[in-house]
């Protein structure tokens, strides 16, 4: 049995959509020191203003970077993981090339995760890698993984939230049995009410990507896209 505090714990809430304002930081900044959650996920350019919203409240800043398709170039990931942490961001979660890892080019694949993860563990800063795991088969989503771990990542993610579905119950258990004695597994997408994300934590999740964190935690369910 979980306890809505041990729920809200293990939450990064998230505050990614595009048409979200400076006004909607600052109402999601407050639902979260109401609630507890253990990091509010934001876009790039809010993390300094999260981060004072978020001030002394005990709730940390956590980012995403090259989001959501991890398209950019492995040199501008790096940079990115510079002014993410220069304006302040506790946690990074990074989006791996979908499609240099679809094209075989596992090497790149790891080699642009590690130069984000270089940057990141200079300043104690935890890296997530998120795969977008609708576009993988079972067996890609191990090879992720383990690539992943190859690159020094703290967490493998499922989901931007932005692609084709959000986390399933059969790729957290692939994460759980490829990784889960090494790195830390959070699923993220489509989480939107209190069963489903009590199911992940049963599995063996760490962290939670949610985007509806009130709905979840007051049992009830969200409607929406994350």
């Amino acid at each position: 049995m979980y306890t809505k505090e041990q729920v809200a714990q293990t939450i990064d809430h998230a505050v990614l959509k595009p048409e979200q304002t400076l006004a909607d930081l600052k109402e999601n900044a407050e639902m979260c020191i109401k609630n507890k959650v253990f990091s509010m996920c934001v876009k790039p350019c809010d993390i300094k203003a999260a981060k004072e919203l978020l001030n002394n409240s005990g709730v940390k800043v956590s980012c995403v970077l090259s989001f959501p398709h991890g398209a950019d170039a492995t040199p501008v990931k790096a940079f990115q993981a510079k002014q993410a942490i220069e304006d302040g961001t506790d946690e990074i979660d990074m989006v791996m090339n979908i499609g240099r890892f679809l094209s075989g080019e596992y090497d790149y694949v790891r080699e642009d995760i590690k130069a984000v993860v270089e940057v990141a563990h200079q300043h104690n800063v935890l890296v997530k890698v998120i795969q977008e795991s609708g576009h993988l088969t079972l067996e890609q989503i191990a090879k992720a993984c383990k690539l992943s771990y190859e690159a020094g990542a703290d967490f493998v993610k499922t989901s931007t939230g932005f692609g084709p579905g959000g986390a399933k119950p059969e790729y957290i258990e692939v994460m759980v049995k490829t990784v889960g004695d090494k790195m830390q597994v959070k699923p993220s997408g489509g989480i939107r009410d209190w069963e489903t994300a009590v199911a992940f934590l049963e599995q063996g999740a760490d962290r939670l990507g949610i985007g509806s964190t009130e709905a979840v935690l007051n049992g009830a369910t969200a409607t929406g896209d994350y």
